[in-house]
């Protein structure tokens, strides 16, 4: 090639910017020669985390938090000097909308999973029916076969359908926004799946895992996330600022990647061409077919299904609304006639969020099969949030202002056999085009800290790759 070895980063989203952030580690440490760059298409790094700051309010139009126990994310703020910026959630109870009433999640459930009979019992949320049903769990025999299966299918058989309609659906679907019929079990939540296995039960396997975990939090109430003071936009432009021996590139989609004898020529859409020895792809999965036409596992990426969703924050006085609920929002049961799928009171789950005297409430809509909410333009949004909450709570007048957020087939849904496929692809990569890697929400894991450990992996094979 006669240039020094190169590693490439194609987007810029936090996975590139986790990869981008270990390889200069690297660097640094073994004070190797290597040229490192990362190109991204638009004019901004970061991706879906993006942060609005307004009168006061910090409102995220991505995700708003991440889990405090997957540790890659706060590791990698520390190391940006974002440590003293780190907020956890208040924790508060979350509510259930069904036939028209928020009712209190039943103590002690995990994921919708029940694990204290008393509160599950006492709850209004299923009948009696329903109760007894997800009591055969704890009788029924385990899984017998190691293959993969949607959730929907896991859970009903174990706590029937009552109880996953009304409770674990809600939950589960809300993160990946997708329909738990069509989601892979192992590639979602392969640890429901070993807690049955080890324990013969859901609720058994669930209870022994909840009582370690209180066990090993004993004496504090902590939240189970984390956010930054500033908002979560603040995570990539320290990182941004400390990546000073990358190149960053910004505005530049890249085409084609030609395999080459000693590396790869990335053609760019302007005509232009860059070489590497190495490259890393962090873009979305529909991106990525076209970039490796002699692929034929990679075409079956264009086809992958995503869901569009869309937010809507909205700020207002605190007069204009009584919630008369102790708690930081809800999930609306599935087959309700309610348009948003969730709500979350920003005022009370992050506090610094939000100026005192005001109050910021943020919905969800959009869910797998029902998309076509997210095409509609602001105002009607806006009002069917509005209709929709004033079923719950006493409100008064607009709000002062709003923010609407629409993600376009922004959330890759991992549907059955899917670990399987990221596996194929990754094999017919590897021959097809060595020192060629995929990570990203489309792969292994949507929340921060899974992009972040999918970047540092990467990142650690690229640099051995090419070493």
């Amino acid at each position: 090639m006669g240039h020094k070895q190169t590693i490439t980063i194609l987007g810029g989203g936090i996975t590139g910017l986790a990869a981008a952030f270990a390889l200069q580690e690297r660097k640094r440490e073994t004070g190797a020669d290597i040229r490192i760059r990362l190109i991204e298409g638009s004019h901004r790094l970061g991706g879906k985390v993006q942060t609005v700051t307004k009168d006061g309010f910090v409102i995220e139009r991505g995700p708003d938090s991440f889990l405090a126990r997957k540790t890659s994310a706060v590791e990698l703020a520390k190391k940006v000097g974002l440590e003293g910026e780190l907020v956890r959630n208040s924790t508060g109870t979350s509510y259930i909308a069904f036939r028209e009433k928020l009712h209190p999640m039943p103590g002690g459930s995990v994921m919708g999973v029940p694990t204290e009979l008393s509160p599950f019992l006492k709850t209004k949320l299923f009948s009696t029916g329903g109760k007894a049903r997800a009591a055969l769990d704890l009788v029924l025999p385990r899984t017998s076969e190691d293959v993969d299966q949607s959730l929907g299918h896991f859970f009903r058989k174990r706590l029937g359908n009552e109880v996953v309609e009304r409770l674990v659906e809600p939950l589960l679907s809300g993160i990946y926004a997708g329909d738990i019929d069509q989601l892979s079990l192992h590639s979602t939540y392969p640890q429901f799946y070993h807690a049955e296995q080890e324990h013969g039960s859901l609720i058994r396997g669930m209870r022994n895992s909840r009582t370690k975990q209180k066990g090993q939090e004993a004496g504090t109430k902590k939240g189970m996330f984390y956010t930054f003071r500033s908002g979560l936009e603040t995570f990539v432009r320290k990182l941004e600022e400390a990546l000073t021996d990358i190149e960053i590139v910004k505005g530049t989609r890249i085409q084609l990647v030609e395999k080459e004898a000693d590396g790869y020529a990335l053609h760019c859409f302007d005509g232009s061409v860059s070489k590497t020895n190495a490259l890393i792809v962090t873009l979305p999965h529909e991106h990525i077919p076209s970039l490796f036409p002699t692929v034929p596992t990679l075409q079956s990426f264009a086809t992958t299904p995503s869901t569009s969703v869309a937010t809507v924050a909205m700020a207002f006085p605190k007069e204009a609304i009584e919630i008369p609920y102790d708690g930081t929002g809800f999930v609306v049961a599935r087959g309700s006639h309610y348009t948003i799928t969730a709500c979350t009171w920003t005022h009370k789950k992050w506090p610094h969020s939000t100026p005192e005297g005001h109050i910021l409430l943020r919905c969800y809509v959009g869910r797998a099969g029902d998309e076509a909410v997210v095409d509609l333009d602001d105002e009607s949004i806006v009002k069917i949030a509005l209709d929709d909450l004033s079923s719950f709570f006493y409100m008064k007048g607009d709000p002062s202002f709003s923010v609407v957020t629409r993600w376009k087939e922004g959330m890759p849904q991992y549907t059955v056999g899917h670990r399987e496929r990221i596996q194929e692809v990754r094999n017919e990569l590897e021959t097809a085009y060595p020192a060629v890697f995929l990570a990203g929400s489309s792969f292994e894991g949507v929340g921060l800290p899974d992009c972040i450990t999918q970047g540092q992996k990467v990142a650690n094979q690229a640099w051995e790759a090419i070493l």
